[in-house]
């Protein structure tokens, strides 16, 4: 008896095959999908991040930031000793940061060119003579400044609070300035608790003192 192959009945296989990869290509489709929502979804939440502004940040500048944050907040404030920035002082005349050791300080660093600086001059010295009393110290620093063109800038804005001269800048740099003026918060335990890079306000300035008080 001669061997006689069969026709081959593929017809249930084929069909199972057809609706798995009809499955399989749903899923895929579905997956697809998903995916593709969520990526739009993090894009749009993204590009809404870039164009709003962080909390009182100053739209119209893109230099200068409202926060206070910086390179050196959390950290110990390097301690320094600069020459006395005052009429009649030579060079014998010294401030250390350690002689307010246990005060809080406001720490600007500035200088007499510098346009910002000179519009928030009054703001520091108003807020200065109003919280004097509390234990709080302002604290000038002029960043590589001519010494008469210093005094001048105190002079003309009626700077009575003190000033030291950062004549070759190395202190400013060591506690990572890179714009003027910045203004340093220091807490009464030397930390450096706020940090802002720009002109301060009345408001900045306010605020940057409650950072003082927690």
């Amino acid at each position: 008896m001669s061997s006689e192959t069969l026709p081959a009945n593929d017809s249930p296989a084929t069909a199972s095959e057809l609706a798995l990869a009809r499955r399989k290509r749903k899923r895929s489709i579905a997956i697809f999908v998903i995916v593709s929502l969520l990526n739009v979804a993090l894009l749009a939440v993204l590009w809404s991040q870039l164009l709003t502004p962080a909390p009182g940040q100053n739209a119209s500048s893109s230099s200068a930031s409202a926060g206070f944050s910086g390179p050196m907040v959390g950290k110990k404030a390097p301690d320094f000793r600069l020459p006395l920035l005052a009429a009649g002082t030579g060079s014998n005349s010294s401030v250390a940061l350690s002689d307010f050791k246990g005060q809080a300080i406001v720490l600007n660093v500035w200088q007499s060119s510098c346009e910002p600086c000179q519009h928030e001059a009054p703001v520091l010295q108003a807020t200065w003579q109003r919280v004097q009393g509390q234990g709080i110290v302002f604290l000038g620093l002029d960043f590589q400044d001519n010494r008469n063109d210093a005094l001048s800038f105190l002079q003309a804005h009626g700077i009575t609070y003190t000033n030291v001269s950062d004549s070759s800048g190395a202190t400013a740099i060591s506690y990572g300035v890179a714009n003027l003026p910045t203004t340093i918060f220091i807490d009464r335990a030397g930390t450096i608790v706020g940090w802002h890079e720009g002109e301060l306000t009345v408001q900045l300035l306010e605020q940057g003192l409650q950072l003082l008080n927690h």
